[in-house]
C-alpha cells in the first residue's frame, strides 16, 4: 500500500481548504459565536470500505489544533450502515468550516475503496489480482491509488517513469521498424532503461508472439475475449506475466480472471467510482464558560 506522507496530506488539505473558504466562511462567521463548541460524529449512511480517514482528520485539525479527534475505524475496514467512523469535539466554527472538505476526501476515497473491493470479491478464488490504472483525477493520483489499496487492489505504475509500457500508439509511431515495431521498441527500452520492467500491449495473437520473442516482462492483453486470452496464454507459456485490460466491468471480470491471467486492470476503479454516503452529525453547540452569553 502507498504510504501517504504527512506533508503531502497537509499540502492537499490546505489547497482544498483555501479553495473552499476563500476570504472566509461567511455563513458560519455570521451565525455561530466564536466561543461555541460542539461534538460530532462522522457516520456511514451505507455499507462501504473506508479510505481517507486520516486525511479527513487532518482537515479538521488544520482549522483548529484544539479539535479532539477519536478514530472509531481504520482505512480498509468494512463499515456498516449507521456506523460511526470518527468522533470529534472542538470549536463549532472550525468543524462547520472544515466539514465539506473533510467529507469530500472521505466520500471520494471510500468510494474508490468500496468499488475496488467489489472487483476483488468478484474474482475471489482465481489467481488474478485487480490493478488500477493512470486514469485518475489530476492531482489526486496518490490518494486514489492509496484508496485502491485500501479496497484490496494492487497499484500499477504511479507515473510514466517507473515502468516502460509500450502501447498501440507507440507501436504506430514505429511502423516499418525491423524486424517489427515491438522488437524494436523493447530493444530500445532495454538499452535506455535497463532497470525498468518492460510491458507490451498486444491486440492480436501475432503481437503476443512478437512480445514474447522480444523478451517482454509483462504482456497486456487488450480488448481480447476470454477465449482469445486463453489462446494467448498458451502462446506465452509462462514466459511473461500477463495483464488483461479493456472494457472490463463487474459483469465480465470473473470470466476474464478465470482465463488464468495474472492481473486484471480496471480504469473504472478511479475514473468512475461513485462517492459513498458519509455524513457529519452534530450535537447541539454550547458556549465556552469564558464567553458566557456574550
Amino acid at each position: 500500500m502507498i504510504a501517504l506522507s504527512p506533508q503531502e496530506i497537509r499540502t492537499a488539505v490546505r489547497r482544498a481548504l483555501t479553495e473552499d473558504i476563500g476570504q472566509g466562511d461567511a455563513t458560519t462567521l455570521a451565525t455561530v459565536p466564536a466561543g461555541a463548541r460542539t461534538q460530532a460524529h462522522v457516520v456511514a449512511r451505507e455499507q462501504l470500505v473506508l479510505a481517507g480517514l486520516g486525511i479527513a482528520a487532518a482537515t479538521f485539525r488544520c482549522l483548529s489544533p484544539r479539535t479532539r479527534i477519536q478514530p472509531l475505524a481504520a482505512d480498509g475496514d468494512r463499515i456498516g450502515t449507521g456506523q460511526p467512523v470518527m468522533r470529534l469535539e472542538g470549536p463549532a466554527r472550525a468543524l462547520l468550516t472544515a466539514e465539506r472538505v473533510a467529507l469530500n476526501f472521505l466520500q471520494r476515497l471510500s468510494g474508490v475503496a468500496t468499488l475496488t473491493s467489489r472487483y476483488v470479491a468478484a474474482i475471489a478464488g482465481t489467481r488474478a489480482r485487480i490493478l488500477d490504472t493512470r486514469k485518475t483525477t489530476p492531482g489526486w493520483r496518490r490518494f486514489e491509488k492509496y484508496a485502491v489499496a485500501c479496497g484490496g487492489g494492487l497499484n500499477h505504475r504511479q507515473g510514466l517513469d517507473d515502468l516502460v509500457l509500450i502501447k498501440d500508439n507507440h507501436l504506430a509511431a514505429l511502423a516499418g521498424e525491423q524486424p517489427n515495431p515491438i522488437a524494436a521498441a523493447v530493444m530500445r527500452a532495454r538499452r535506455r532503461y535497463p532497470r525498468l520492467k518492460v510491458e507490451v500491449e498486444a491486440d492480436t495473437l501475432a503481437q503476443v508472439k512478437q512480445a514474447v520473442d522480444a523478451g517482454a516482462d509483462i504482456i497486456l492483453l487488450d480488448n481480447m475475449s476470454p477465449r482469445r486470452m486463453r489462446r494467448a496464454l498458451t502462446l506465452i507459456a509462462g514466459r511473461a506475466l500477463t495483464e488483461a485490460s479493456g472494457g472490463i466491468d463487474l459483469v465480465s471480470v470473473r470470466a476474464v480472471a478465470a482465463t488464468g491471467v495474472d492481473f486484471v486492470s480496471v480504469g473504472a476503479l478511479t475514473h468512475s467510482a461513485r462517492a459513498v454516503d458519509l455524513a457529519l452529525d452534530f450535537a447541539a453547540a454550547h458556549q465556552d464558560s469564558m464567553t458566557g452569553s456574550r
